[in-house]
């Protein structure tokens, strides 16, 4: 007795089991977490040291993936702590955090207020607020834009120090002493012990004027006397605006590896409990929030599973016309999917996009197992059989079907286990998710299936049919009778078949050469993140002029809803903008915004704007101002800086790359200072004296050790001169970025192979180049996302071979292959969408999904062979026959399922839109069109099959007689 007929005889068990896996899988779906994607982030952690003279260094750890971040963070630690001693002396001791610097923060909370003065706003902003938020699970730093820490700011004036013989070490020194900060101890008595509190820093402006610098004929000099003493920030060189008013902005970064909704709630519900204890002149106003889109993409995702639903369901009634035999294979469908979500809980995964989307693809063909194995007890009752007996015989007769069905087809997603990179964690949960509901989805129809069949399904001379479905059944009759007269009409002419076959594989070869190549597609989340950039050396007040120049066009555009604009902070010559756009139905999608945008501000004269819109993932440590990197290393720095900038220019002039720009800033004017060392150590100034005192080289004296005032020029000359800005360097080298974003309508795949001519052509031998980030990640992909479809074709081929015991028969299954990856194809082509990485997976599904037709013709037809002895060709036309009902039930169902995908609407659209085209086109084509190409191969490679079997024969024959 098959697996199908203990379940038959024991409905009480199947039920129990049935509810069981729903009861189960309903749980798991309530605890389950919602994401944008699985994690695929690089374990990322970032170090800074400051210091007052010499600015910054960041230093970015990028980890395998499979480093733990924790263990790495330890491993940073303990590196950090060795170096502390080589460090120069007045360093700020390096410190490290969790998070990418080149990935966007997940929530951007701006505070404005209309009364408080900017330095007690901030005070609420990063002392109140930022300190909390850190606190919250998962959020690796809290940057602040436009930060207005208190400070009291000394302006010394170099005259009046000069009038009064006093060197300007001497009003530090003065400064220094009048406000001290130390421990003053306890007073220990006989009885009691006493703290003693000496009230020595001063805090206000009012109070650092009455210092005295120095007594001159008895009389004290006050810092007034010789400097503009005002309370002022510690910056004075940043700002931050919100929609135009000046704001203090809080951009929370989470940790690699964490659930950025999860972390988002915990901010939001951390400053909603610390909202009512803020002024009420403090609004604390949201500029950007990502989860709400991917909340909104995953709701999307949602709708078009039930939508896909809805439509494979319709399909199956619009074949069977009945009710009840519509219900019984529908049933797979919410057993498949609710019973995947318990296996996705214990895995660790999330309702995100690529696990929604592997449910809803399995919608349109989880069923036709369920299909196949009703179609089959339907014709076994039509014999006169009852319920019972023949969802036995039918169970039994299709159970090696449905199981072959069911095995190869999960077989085709073990490669996307096996892949790797950043590739390979993103693809991991999908392959599991659609391969366990295609498992889940084959027990249901060997189970649950033929139970209810037995139970519930009437004869059908017992059925009493209406008009429609009599006119209905006379059009299915007909397309099969057509169907059969044009099959016998290609059976005739089998070597025009073969021809047109390989006339196909061929231009199936050429459509992979015309397809554009691309990477993964960027989706519309609501937010444009854009970069600003004025000459090197720009002043600060010639920074924050072009900067409102530009923010002022964005407030204009009427599809912002919201921005945020900063200078300072980072580069003097550069600024940011953080704009939210308004909601997708009342404005076009954000590339064609930041396209207007774009060209709006790069009018601006004086300062160039690079915007972008943030990708579905970061691949890479390095912030840029445009979306995609090419890297130039050398040791030779000078050779370097020649040939970056001659590349850049020339990678300006291809019109397949738009906005190129490069992190290479050497052109910032400077003052280069060469000290006299014997002159000032006979003058007694030292060094350090002199390097402290640079503020206005022809102004500026320094007290002698003698007593004497001695001017700077005396030991020191200056020129003008220009330096870097910058130094960056890759893997301990010095390197140079530049970056690029594409024009619309060009392909990454495209754009790559430009750059990598254009390097070719205008770089020496001496420089190593490559791509990093996300265009590095496309490179690899590409090398093996082709290797990883043969991959899948091979494993096809090893299990059916093991199912059918036959080395020929597989290659009849797969013969439809290449009109899958035609179909797919030209489908792209006529949509205008690129290959990215989910129509290649798209792609490898067809594998799968294309051989169900073949299983399904070759199973009668081996078995009317051998039963009946009928001839490949007679045996093969009854097949079809036969199975034209489920092929059509089961193709159609798969067109439908996968339909709403292709379509492609809501957020996240963007991503899921070319696999679905690649499966509709390539699911439509093949199924047309191996309904004949099959049946010839069949009759070809069977014959071949037989030939073999008595070449073999007569082998093992003749062995014997020779021995004898």
């Amino acid at each position: 007795m098959s697996i199908s007929g203990l379940f038959i005889r024991r409905p009480v068990a199947t039920t129990l089991v049935m509810l069981g896996i729903l009861m189960f899988g309903l749980m798991s779906y309530r605890l389950l977490p919602v994401s944008d994607l699985p994690n695929v982030d690089f374990p990322t952690i970032s170090v800074s040291t400051s210091s007052s003279t010499l600015g910054g260094t960041n230093i970015t750890l990028q980890f395998s993936l499979s480093r733990n971040i924790d263990g790495a963070a330890q491993d940073v630690q303990a590196a950090i702590s060795k170096t502390l001693r080589q460090l120069p002396p007045g360093i700020q001791p390096p410190s490290y955090n969790k998070s990418n610097p080149a990935d966007s923060p997940i929530l951007y909370l701006a505070l404005t207020s209309a009364t408080l003065p900017l330095p007690q706003l901030d005070e609420y902003a990063e002392t109140f607020l930022a300190q909390r938020l850190t606190t919250v699970s998962g959020v690796a730093q809290v940057q602040v834009f436009g930060s207005a820490k208190y400070a009291v700011r000394i302006q010394v004036d170099p005259k009046a120090l000069a009038a009064r013989g006093i060197g300007l070490d001497e009003v530090t020194a003065a400064v220094s002493a009048g406000n001290p900060n130390l421990p003053t101890g306890t007073l220990w008595g006989p009885q009691r012990a006493y703290t003693v509190l000496a009230d020595g820093s001063i805090s206000s402006a009012p109070e650092f004027r009455q210092l005295a610098v120095t007594y001159q004929n008895g009389a004290p000099v006050r810092l007034q006397d010789v400097a503009n003493v005002i309370d002022d920030v510690q910056d004075s060189r940043n700002a931050s605006w919100y929609d135009g008013k000046r704001a203090v902005v809080l951009a929370i970064q989470r940790q690699p590896g964490t659930n950025t909704v999860q972390v988002a709630d915990g901010v939001k519900a951390t400053v909603a409990s610390l909202s009512s204890l803020l002024p009420a002149s403090v609004e604390v106003n949201t500029l950007y929030d990502r989860s709400v889109s991917i909340r909104q993409s995953v709701n999307d995702v949602q709708v078009t599973l039930f939508i896909a639903l809805i439509l494979v369901v319709l399909v199956i009634f619009l074949f069977l016309k009945n009710l009840s035999a519509t219900v019984i294979p529908s049933l797979a469908l919410p057993f498949s999917i609710i019973g995947t979500f318990s296996v996705m809980y214990l895995m660790g995964y999330s309702l995100d996009n690529l696990s929604l989307m592997a449910l809803t693809l399995a919608v349109g063909f989880v069923v036709d197992d369920a299909i196949v194995m009703l179609e089959n007890i339907v014709r076994h009752m039509e014999k006169g059989k009852p319920a019972l007996q023949a969802a036995l015989d039918g169970a039994r007769e299709i159970g090696f079907t449905i199981l072959s069905m069911t095995l190869s087809l999960t077989a085709v997603f073990i490669p996307l286990l096996l892949m790797g990179g950043i590739l390979g964690r993103l693809f991991h949960e999908f392959a599991v998710t659609i391969g366990v509901a295609i498992l889940v989805s084959g027990f249901v129809s060997l189970t649950l299936t033929p139970m209810l069949c037995s139970r519930f399904l009437r004869p059908p001379k017992e059925e009493h049919h209406g008009r429609w479905y009599e006119a209905t059944e006379r059009v299915y009759q007909r397309a099969r009778g057509w169907y059969e007269r044009s099959l016998a009409w290609v059976m005739d002419r089998r070597g025009l078949a073969i021809l047109f076959s390989l006339g196909i594989l061929a231009g199936t070869a050429v459509l992979y050469k015309l397809v554009p190549s691309g990477f993964i597609p960027t989706e519309d989340t609501g937010q444009i993140q854009g970069t600003t950039e004025t000459l090197e050396g720009s002043s600060f007040e010639n920074m924050r002029d072009h900067q409102l120049a530009v923010a002022d066009i964005v407030a204009r555009d009427p599809n912002v809803a919201h921005f945020m604009s900063t200078v300072g902070g980072g580069a003097a010559n550069q600024g940011r903008l953080s704009i939210r756009l308004k909601p997708r139905n009342q404005r076009p999608p954000a590339s064609e915004v930041a396209g207007e945008l774009n060209a709006k501000l790069n009018s601006v004269p004086g300062i160039r704007t690079y915007l972008q819109i943030p990708p579905s993932i970061r691949i890479g440590g390095r912030p840029t101002k445009t979306q995609y990197q090419f890297t130039l290393q050398s040791a030779d720095i000078d050779a370097l800086y020649d040939n970056a900038a001659n590349l850049e220019r020339v990678l300006r002039g291809i019109p397949t790359l738009q906005d190129v720009t490069s992190d290479l800033q050497i052109k910032n004017p400077q003052v280069s200072v060469r000290i006299d060392r014997d002159r000032a150590t006979a003058l007694g100034v030292t060094v350090q004296q002199i390097e402290q005192a640079l503020y206005d080289a022809k102004l500026l004296y320094l007290r002698s050790q003698k007593g004497t005032l001695i001017p700077l020029t005396s030991v020191a000359s200056a020129s003008n001169d220009i330096g870097p800005l910058s130094v960056n360097h890759s893997g301990q080298l010095p390197s140079v970025t530049l970056s690029f974003n594409l024009p619309p309508g060009v392909s990454l795949g495209t754009a790559v192979n430009d750059v990598q001519k254009a390097a070719r052509q205008a770089l020496p031998s001496t420089i190593s180049t490559g791509f990093s980030g996300t265009a590095q990640a496309f490179q690899d992909s590409q090398q093996g996302l082709f290797l990883l479809l043969l991959l899948a074709i091979v494993v096809i081929y090893i299990v059916l071979g093991i199912l059918y015991e036959s080395f020929v028969h597989p290659l009849t299954i797969l013969s439809g292959l290449p009109f899958a990856g035609f179909g797919a194809l030209l489908t792209l082509v006529i949509f205008r969408t690129e290959l990215s990485v989910y129509a290649y997976v798209g792609v490898i599904m067809l594998v799968g999904l294309v051989k169900k037709n073949a299983i399904m013709m070759i199973d009668f037809a081996l078995d009317a062979e051998r039963r009946e002895g009928k001839s490949p060709r007679d045996a093969i036309i009854e097949a079809c026959s036969v199975r034209f009902r489920p092929i059509m039930m089961t193709t159609m169902a798969a067109l439908m399922g996968t339909l709403p995908i292709a379509i492609g609407w809501g957020a996240g659209a963007e991503s899921r839109r070319p696999l679905g085209l690649a499966v509709v086109g390539g699911l439509a084509f093949s199924q047309l069109i191996t309904l004949y190409v099959t049946p010839v191969v069949y009759t070809y490679l069977d014959t071949l099959q037989h030939r073999l079997g008595r070449r073999a024969r007569r082998t093992a024959v003749a062995e014997p007689e020779a021995a004898d």
